[in-house]
């Protein structure tokens, strides 16, 4: 029985290192979700990437996009940037620059988010980003924030770029 027991351990931990795998259902990256009526951005390389990248107003247009690609990580776990994705633990990003806070169709959002007279862009993000909390009380966004101002404009850029968005 005792050597049942880290066999067992075993097994349960890669079957939930196996849940948070790609799904069959999962699309490749450039490609919108089946049926969401959206044809998705193409991806672009690292050279279109530094090319849009250049366009952005400043301080944006001199972050560094990998750093940007790295922070989103801490994201990814309730948010995607796809054109027509599915919302998840948070709303889908994709198209949030000069979006009016609260406007995703099918996302549940604080009564705080729903009354804030919030236009996204590059200066409120980072504002956000800093501290959700602190910035919005009473959002259900539980993240506790991006304390150095390099990492957010990092990720800005990034969502600037994979969005094709703009700081306005």
């Amino acid at each position: 029985m005792r050597r049942l027991g880290p066999i067992l351990a075993t097994a349960v931990v890669a079957a939930a290192l196996a849940s948070c795998g790609k799904s069959s259902t999962e699309q490749a990256p450039g490609e919108a979700p089946a049926g969401s009526g959206q044809a998705a951005a193409p991806e672009l390389t690292d050279e279109q990437a530094q090319k849009v990248l250049a366009t952005l107003p400043a301080p944006y247009n001199t972050a560094d996009l990998a750093n940007g690609k790295a922070k989103f990580a801490l994201c990814r776990s309730c948010h995607t940037i796809t054109p027509g994705g599915a919302n998840m633990t948070g709303p889908n990003l994709h198209g949030v620059f000069g979006r009016k806070a609260a406007q995703v169709e099918g996302f549940r959002y604080s009564d705080a988010l729903q009354n804030a007279d919030i236009v996204w862009d590059g200066p409120h993000l980072d504002e956000w980003l800093a501290k959700p909390m602190t910035y919005l009380p009473g959002t259900k966004m539980s993240f506790a924030g991006l304390k150095d101002a390099k990492d957010r404009t990092d990720l800005i850029a990034f969502l600037m770029v994979e969005t094709r968005g703009t700081a306005q």
